[in-house]
């Protein structure tokens, strides 16, 4: 059985406690470097760092389909995570899907803003539908350093349309930062790993 754990936006005490009962139960945990820190120092399996190509990792989990194993996945692995494409690649009676806290839900906490009837989407590696994304009253994205926050603003502007911009980088880590902004005053610079929630109040 190949199970895929997501575990949290960063900060430890967000995992669930099934996580990291499914760890303990494991003979191989694969994660990155950071993922692999949330596994306790009593662990006896297998430590594996996650293969940069994805073809790797599928030809990994077919040679040790009689070991159980645990993907790590940060966040929730449902919401543009690796376990969309663990059930593309693997037989659904294969794959169990531990649930996780996502760096969007966490955002949202933070901010004290409900969470229903908003439009949740990830601008990393693929470019955005930006005319479907305005045209909704509430988004959260993911974002990379190609379509980050100042390119959506510049996006907003470009239809000459207003809205209010959050901006969250780094969630659940020490050096975590929220700002708010609109489609004029976002700066042109790099921001951390992030969340932006877009709110149309017109």
């Amino acid at each position: 059985m190949i199970t895929v754990t997501g575990i949290g936006p960063g900060e430890t005490t967000l995992l669930l406690g099934r996580v990291l009962e499914k760890v303990k139960q494991a003979d191989i945990v694969i994660g990155s470097n950071r993922q692999l820190e949330i596994i306790p120092e009593s662990f006896k399996g297998e430590k594996k760092i996650l293969p940069k190509k994805l073809q790797e990792l599928e030809l990994f989990l077919n040679n040790n389909k009689e070991k159980n194993v645990v993907v790590l996945a940060s966040g929730e692995p449902l919401l543009y995570g690796i376990g969309n494409w663990m059930l593309i690649k693997f037989d659904s009676n294969e794959v169990e899907i531990v649930p996780g806290i996502s760096s969007m839900h966490y955002m949202f906490s933070q901010l004290k803003l409900s969470m229903n009837d908003t439009y949740f989407t990830s601008s990393h590696g693929k470019e955005p539908n930006f005319d479907l994304l305005l045209s909704l009253p509430k988004v959260a994205m993911v974002t990379d350093s190609k379509i980050g926050p100042y390119q959506l603003a510049g996006e907003i502007k470009k239809r000459g349309l207003k809205r209010k911009i959050f901006v969250g980088e780094n969630l659940s880590y020490p050096d975590e930062q929220i700002r708010e902004f609109n489609e004029t005053t976002v700066p042109n610079e790099e921001f951390n790993m992030n969340v932006v929630v877009l709110i149309d109040e017109g």
